[in-house]
């Protein structure tokens, strides 16, 4: 604010314009309950509020609050623009500034000296910083569920748990990953996601591809849900965990118990021995298991369990950060345009959007703002005339010597 002391019997009150107040910040926190992205496909902005003016008697305006943002445990957020990954959020409550609010702009009682008693100056609040964001969502959850599509990994999971995932007799019934708690005991429970079919060339993006793949990456154990009705069980096992091992070859290293499903139907009853024999063969564990009737499913949970109990504490890898020379703000580049000159550079464009150009002492200020930074002294080496416009950001000022 440019205001100056008014008072009685105090014909010369000095400057006392307050400074603005602090924009909020853009933070990004972690909600446990939710465990979707759904809400940012109708919402695509998200703006802080801005800080408040400065008042008179020194008065500093009120800083804005922070937007927080709620987001699901697992999610990824990049720079859409530059692919920089900025946080990996996966702890409860965690957060991730990924804006900051600019500060308030000084008020005319910053520019006071001995030789400028009553400056008619101030300054506007920084810019605020923008970001156009992509998010990912891993689900975290502690078993995932694989198979070939309708092997019966939603009719498992919907048995084990409160979940309700659709289920019918067609590949792809399951178009987004479900999850379910399944609770074995007092002492004990699993987090389980039924992940969507997978066919050969998922790894690829064929069928639901890695949309969900990336999903599996968190799980620690897998369930391998096999169809006992298939005509070749051995070969979709071979396939699935061929998809996993291209997608990403760590996924190939995690824990499986198989579970031959649909043992309730005498053709599957028939086809047991044999598919037993050649799973442990390659060194799994395999249990004949009904989803439908829930014979066996127990067991399954608690060999998971064993499982889980047995690995080492899980962290989440972080990636390792990439070092990038800083770039200095006081660069700045000129261009020719048309009917003039453009110039760019972080500090004088934003030099120039915390200018009261009405206020002809700020426009100065702004001039030895050029000067200082080398803008004058390019500009005439560059052979700009007088009248032509220089344009600075937003704005296009008009060169004179």
């Amino acid at each position: 604010m440019v205001h100056f002391h008014r008072e009685k019997y105090v014909p010369r009150g000095g400057p006392d314009g307050g400074d603005g107040g602090r924009g909020g910040d853009v933070i990004f926190e972690v909600v446990a309950t939710l465990n979707t992205l759904q809400s940012f496909r109708y919402k695509h902005k998200y703006v802080a509020e801005s800080g408040a003016n400065g008042g008179s008697t020194n008065k500093t305006g009120r800083s804005a609050p922070d937007l927080v943002i709620p987001v699901p445990p697992g999610t990824i957020i990049y720079d859409a623009d530059s692919g920089e990954l900025l946080g990996d959020l996966t702890g409860k409550g965690q957060r991730l500034t990924v804006c900051k609010g600019g500060r308030g702009g000084k008020g005319n009682q910053h520019y006071a000296t001995a030789s400028n008693q009553a400056p008619r100056m101030a300054e506007k609040g920084v810019p605020p910083e923008e970001k156009n964001l992509r998010l990912e969502l891993k689900l975290l959850a502690d078993v995932g569920i694989v198979g070939v599509p309708n092997a019966g990994k939603s009719t498992f999971l919907a048995a084990v748990t409160n979940a309700k995932p659709k289920i019918a007799d067609y590949p792809f019934t399951t178009l987004e990953p479900n999850l379910g708690v399944a609770n074995l005991d007092m002492e004990h429970s699993l987090v389980l996601a039924d992940i969507p079919g997978l066919i050969e060339g998922a790894h690829e993006g064929v069928g639901l591809g890695f949309d969900f793949l990336r999903h599996i990456q968190r799980t620690r154990v897998l369930i391998h849900i096999l169809n006992g009705m298939a005509e070749d069980p051995i070969d979709e096992f071979s396939q699935i965990n061929a998809e996993l091992s291209l997608f990403d070859e760590n996924l190939a290293q995690k824990p499986q118990v198989v579970a031959f499903n649909k043992m309730d139907l005498p053709d599957v009853q028939v086809k047991w021995p044999e598919v037993k024999g050649k799973i442990e063969a390659l060194g799994y564990e395999i249990f004949p298991i009904s989803a439908a009737t829930h014979e066996n499913v127990q067991q399954v949970l608690w060999r998971a369990s064993a499982i889980l109990e047995s690995l080492p504490v899980h962290e989440v890898e972080e990636q390792i950060p990439v070092y990038k020379p800083a770039e200095d703000p006081r660069d700045f580049t000129l261009s020719r345009e048309k009917d003039g000159w453009r110039v760019n550079g972080a500090a004088i464009e934003r030099a120039a959007a915390m200018t009261y150009w009405e206020h002809e002492s700020s426009v100065r200020h702004f001039q030895r703002m050029m000067v200082r930074l080398g803008v004058d002294d390019a500009l005439r080496k560059a052979g700009i005339t007088e009248g032509e416009t220089v344009y600075i950001g937003e704005y296009e000022l008009e060169w004179q010597d």
